[in-house]
C-alpha cells in the first residue's frame, strides 16, 4: 500500500498539486494528523483535499473503518482524487465531492455530519474555521496544519467562539521536520449565517 500511495502522490506532485521535493515528508506530515486524534472517527472530511493530503494518506493507512469525504472546488483535482481512490481500493468508504465549502456546508446531508475535519493549506485561519465549523457535529474536531512559527494570535478565542469552536490547541508532532498542527473542538451551535456566501469568508474574514 505504501508503495502505491507514494506512486499516487508522486503523480499528484507531477500535476502540480503538491510542492516539489521527495514524497516521503508529505507522507509523514499527513500521518501526523492521526497522532492528535484519540479515537477513530466514524466520518471525516478533508477540506480542500486537492493533491490528496492529508486525506488519502489517512484513509489508506490510519483508520480502516472511517468513511471519508474529499472536498475540493477544482474539477481537475477531484478527477485526480477519484482516480486515486479507485486505485487505492478505497471506493467503499471515500466519496469525492467537487464544490465550494461555503455551499457544501449548507447542504442538509453535510451540515453537522462529521466527527473530524482536516485541512492543509486550505486558507487563512478565519476562512478555514468558518468553512469547517458548520460541517462538524457538536464535539467534533478540526485539525489544521500550521506553519512552524505559527502565532497563536492567528486563532483568537473570541472569533472562534463566534463559530461555536473552542480555543485552538497547538501541537507539534515529532519528525524531520516536525509537524505543527492546531486542534479545535466544536463546543456549541453554529449560527445559520455561517458559512457566508461564496468568497465572503476570504474577502471579509471574521478575524
Amino acid at each position: 500500500m505504501n508503495d502505491l500511495l507514494s506512486e499516487v502522490l508522486s503523480e499528484s506532485r507531477s500535476l502540480g498539486f503538491l510542492g516539489p521535493g521527495p514524497v516521503s515528508p508529505h507522507l509523514a506530515h499527513a500521518a501526523a494528523f492521526a497522532q492528535v486524534i484519540d479515537d477513530e472517527p466514524a466520518r471525516a472530511l478533508d477540506l480542500g483535499a486537492g493533491g490528496g493530503l492529508p486525506g488519502l494518506v489517512l484513509a489508506a493507512t490510519a483508520w480502516p473503518s472511517t468513511c471519508w469525504t474529499f472536498l475540493d472546488a477544482q474539477l481537475r483535482r477531484t478527477a485526480f482524487l477519484a482516480d486515486a481512490v479507485t486505485r487505492l481500493d478505497l471506493d467503499d468508504r471515500v466519496t469525492v465531492v467537487t464544490g465550494r465549502a461555503e455551499s457544501v456546508a449548507r447542504e442538509p446531508a453535510q451540515r453537522g455530519a462529521y466527527d473530524l475535519v482536516v485541512a492543509r493549506s486550505f486558507g487563512a485561519p478565519a476562512v478555514t474555521a468558518e468553512c469547517a465549523a458548520p460541517l462538524l457535529r457538536e464535539g467534533g474536531t478540526l485539525v489544521v496544519s500550521e506553519p512552524p512559527d505559527g502565532d497563536p494570535a492567528r486563532w483568537p478565542v473570541e472569533g472562534l467562539a463566534e463559530l461555536g469552536l473552542g480555543p485552538a490547541v497547538a501541537t507539534t508532532v515529532a519528525g524531520d521536520p516536525p509537524t505543527s498542527l492546531v486542534r479545535l473542538i466544536r463546543r456549541g451551535p453554529v449560527d445559520d449565517r455561517y458559512p457566508r456566501r461564496i468568497g465572503v469568508p476570504s474577502k471579509r474574514p471574521l478575524f
